[in-house]
């Protein structure tokens, strides 16, 4: 089968389309046959090989030289201890090495929502589950509260601030001029052009922050919180530096030790009840994946460097089979 893999660590430069072994599943596992995956800056760390990512992940060059991670497909065979899924049934879900044509999968698995494309469901899975934990368990946020959501047109973001209005929170989005109407289109109650001022000199304030593309400092962010407020940092700039955003987020930490408001930092964890209600979302149309772009496998390339460039609206996904200049890949 064909996969996208990195040898050695670096730019999306070194990523490349090659015939790799097709997995066969373990009694535990499903076959699924990928029909599309989405990128992700978790996916952009591994290549780059920041230094946080190495002891895991190999020191001096990839042990696993498969990347990505959210997918969507059909299933084609199932080990003979799996019950819940039967080959041909449509799946979304999240597992490593997902930029191929298929993958085995034990845990992080669900069905696909019925009223959406393989290469929407594959944009879900973990921007969706960020969002949704980071307002929901994390941050608390309850109806009638107000949220600033940093990042707002962007793969978490987007989803952020539609769940947000689902669940009944007055939502601030923050964003670039381009992105304005399209966040507003999201359901957003206001937006904030971050070009043209900065959302920490104001004079409202929010029972929460939600902060995906984090620039501000503690003391900024912290003055445009409520008393009881709190700041969830779900990610920072950081595409293209040794320790990627860690930086930003040990800066925040610090800055937070002495105030009354509390920030927190968080990695989504995968959960068949939060697959579910996302599902819920989606189904009920509360919720829908936004794509940027969707580009054959000959072109992950391209993704992964507008992954990079952190202006993404929405999400971008690779495509499985696709065909360019009558050739198949």
């Amino acid at each position: 089968m064909k996969a996208i893999v990195h040898h050695e660590y670096g730019s999306a430069d070194v990523l490349r389309l090659e015939e790799i072994e097709k997995p066969t599943p373990a009694d535990d596992e499903v076959l699924v046959r990928v029909y599309a995956a989405s990128v992700n800056p978790a996916d952009w760390y591994g290549m780059k090989g920041i230094i946080v990512a190495r002891p895991g992940g190999g020191w001096l060059k990839p042990k696993d030289p498969r990347i990505g991670g959210d997918y969507a497909g059909v299933i084609e065979g199932v080990g003979r201890k799996v019950k819940d899924f039967k080959p041909g049934d449509e799946v979304y879900g999240s597992r490593h090495g997902a930029l191929a044509e298929y993958i085995c999968v034990s845990k992080s698995i669900s069905s696909k929502p019925s009223n959406i494309s393989f290469e929407q469901a594959a944009a879900v899975p973990t921007a969706a589950l960020t969002a949704l934990q980071g307002l929901r368990d994390h941050g608390k946020l309850k109806a009638g509260q107000t949220v600033l959501i940093t990042g707002a047109a962007g793969g978490v973001g987007h989803f952020a601030v539609q769940i947000a209005k689902a669940m009944g929170a007055e939502v601030t989005g923050v964003c670039r001029t381009q992105n304005l109407d399209f966040v507003r289109s999201l359901g957003a109650d206001h937006v904030v052009d971050y070009t043209r001022e900065d959302y920490t000199q104001t004079d409202r304030h929010y029972d929460l922050i939600l902060d995906i593309a984090s620039t501000k400092s503690w003391s900024a962010l912290n003055r445009i919180l409520k008393p009881t407020g709190m700041l969830i940092l779900v990610g920072a700039p950081g595409a293209n530096k040794p320790l990627g955003p860690l930086g930003q987020i040990g800066r925040l930490m610090l800055g937070s030790l002495r105030s009354r408001q509390k920030m927190r930092f968080f990695v989504a964890s995968f959960n068949h009840e939060d697959f579910a209600h996302m599902r819920e979302l989606i189904e009920s149309g509360k919720m829908t994946p936004v794509l940027d772009g969707t580009y054959p496998m000959i072109e992950a390339v391209e993704a992964m460097r507008l992954l990079g460039e952190g202006h993404a609206r929405g999400k971008l996904v690779v495509t499985m089979n696709a065909k360019k200049n009558g050739r198949a890949f």
